[in-house]
């Protein structure tokens, strides 16, 4: 059926059904939420409550995010920033001018003690130096944008080859240098938690410049990242978003009927897990990458066509998992915010893999420190890639036990308490999501986000759209981010306004 932009075409209006109750999926319910053209709109959500991989729970006698953390870039660029603040959900300090406008070029700030794992202090002047170090050879890696051609294929493999090439002229005492190498692992490992990746080695040098920050000094919710999402569906009118109704396969390229709608027939029909089926016109798909990957064989039918099946395969998606540890006294100091661990013997440039059983731990970057609760004390510790997997294996027991050990060790302190409990988050056990967030891997490009963004069928204009698709992995510059997420939403519930509701004029975000 061609599209003409006449809604009275389409008797009773358009049938828009959207997969996945995240930040992208409510953001385009919101924006078609209220148009005559989509009388007829449904999320079906996989899980018992929405928000995707923004969860806030009250733990500790407070809110503790076990999904996304920061508004990263918390200023007039950042959609999300905008609309937290429509809310009334931020302070004063993070909506204060002088915060939107500190430029941190997406980097960590720097730790306010180091520990090794001899039990010494490192340095805090050899953390900074060699922190200058690898954030001057990162920003050094998104130059490599627009080159005819990179040195090597990875971001890993980069910082690598540059570092070799500096530690040739260190002078130091050969301690000092294995213990600059050590400080250095401990940040490539920092980065592999903001990347979600395993390795530096699996991130694409080429299109790594693509990813964009925005200024702002990232800040928190106080009252929990959740409260964004629940205001945005909240606002939807009530039974727009159906919970625990997982999508099985969404059929498409069809003629498809239903009891209710004589004569008309959709082009899609999204059967679900309980057997359940919706035709309809339209469906938004906002499921993580990492769900997409795992069944990708399944539930599309037809198949996706091959070279956007290709992009699914082709883009990383690996996991970043949160450990946090609740303590009856704070054993670190009142002004502390980030706790760094370091391990000796460690180096970036030796390709050391012990069994993880063994190990595991060692890929642990440090913990954040969260603001007190009442009189609990609560450390957020970060950890990404297989090692990060392996730990949803392990009991809660298991975890506390062994990060008892490891605090006692590098504090030096043996009889130092152990924390009273653990949460943690498991994101790669998580049957709908399976991971954390995207990265563009070596093997892909930038065109392949561009291309698991674009809908089907994709047979030019005059086609109607049947699937469109959102969520981080489909920005181009914004991937594996929350405003990412959201503005993608934003862009498909865009494309079907534009096909059916030409004549109404969208009130666009404040950027």
């Amino acid at each position: 059926m061609e599209a003409t932009g006449s809604v009275g075409e389409a008797p009773g209006g358009r049938r828009v059904l959207v997969v996945g109750g995240g930040i992208a999926g409510l953001g385009a319910a919101q924006r078609l939420c209220g148009h005559s053209a989509f009388p007829h709109l449904r999320v079906l959500e996989a899980t018992a409550r929405a928000g995707g991989r923004i969860r806030s729970e009250r733990s500790f006698g407070g809110v503790v995010e076990v999904g996304a953390h920061w508004i990263h870039g918390p200023s007039r660029g950042n959609p999300v920033f905008q609309l937290a603040a429509d809310y009334g959900l931020l302070g004063e300090k993070e909506l204060s001018e002088e915060n939107q406008l500190v430029e941190t070029g997406g980097h960590v700030g720097l730790p306010s003690v180091s520990y090794a794992s001899s039990g010494a202090r490192v340095s805090l002047q050899l953390v900074a130096e060699m922190a200058t170090l690898f954030y001057s050879l990162i920003d050094q890696t998104r130059e490599f944008l627009h080159a005819a051609e990179t040195p090597v294929p990875s971001v890993g493999e980069y910082l690598k080859k540059e570092i070799g090439q500096h530690v040739t002229g260190w002078t130091e005492d050969e301690e000092t240098r294995k213990l600059k190498l050590a400080v250095l692992n401990s940040f490539f490992n920092l980065e592999c938690c903001v990347s979600g990746t395993h390795s530096m080695d699996l991130v694409a040098l080429a299109p790594f410049g693509e990813y964009t920050v925005l200024p702002g000094l990232d800040c928190t919710f106080s009252k929990g990242y959740q409260g964004l999402t629940n205001c945005m569906v909240a606002s939807l009118p009530e039974d727009t978003v159906v919970f625990e109704k997982p999508v099985k396969t969404i059929h498409w390229n069809g003629s498809f009927q239903e009891a209710a709608f004589p004569g008309e027939t959709f082009p899609v029909s999204v059967e679900c897990e309980d057997g359940d089926r919706f035709p309809v016109h339209h469906v938004i798909v906002t499921v993580p990458l990492g769900f997409l990957k795992e069944h990708l064989d399944t539930f599309f039918d037809p198949p996706l066509p091959a070279e956007k099946a290709e992009a699914i395969r082709k883009i990383g998606f690996g996991t970043n998992n949160k450990i946090f540890l609740e303590f009856e006294e704070p054993f670190w100091e009142p002004d502390c915010q980030l706790i760094q661990l370091v391990w000796d013997d460690t180096s970036p440039l030796e390709d050391a893999a012990p069994a993880l059983q063994d190990a595991w731990f060692r890929k642990l970057i440090g913990f954040v420190v969260l603001p007190a609760f009442a009189s609990v004390h609560v450390l957020c510790g970060f950890i990404a890639g297989l090692e990060s997997e392996f730990m949803e294996t392990l009991s809660d027991e298991e975890v506390l036990l062994c990060l008892t050990q490891v605090l006692r060790r590098v504090t030096g302190n043996p009889r130092l308490p152990a924390p009273k409990s653990v949460l943690r988050s498991r994101w790669h056990s998580a049957p709908y999501t399976r991971g954390s967030y995207s990265y563009v891997a070596v093997g892909s490009t930038g065109g392949d986000l561009d291309l698991l963004a674009q809908p089907l069928p994709a047979d030019g204009a005059g086609a109607q759209l049947q699937i469109l698709f959102a969520g981080e992995a489909t920005h181009r510059t914004f991937y594996s981010t929350t405003h990412g997420a959201l503005l993608s939403g934003w862009r498909e519930a865009d494309r079907l306004l534009s096909l059916w509701a030409p004549q109404v004029q969208q009130p666009r975000p404040r950027l």
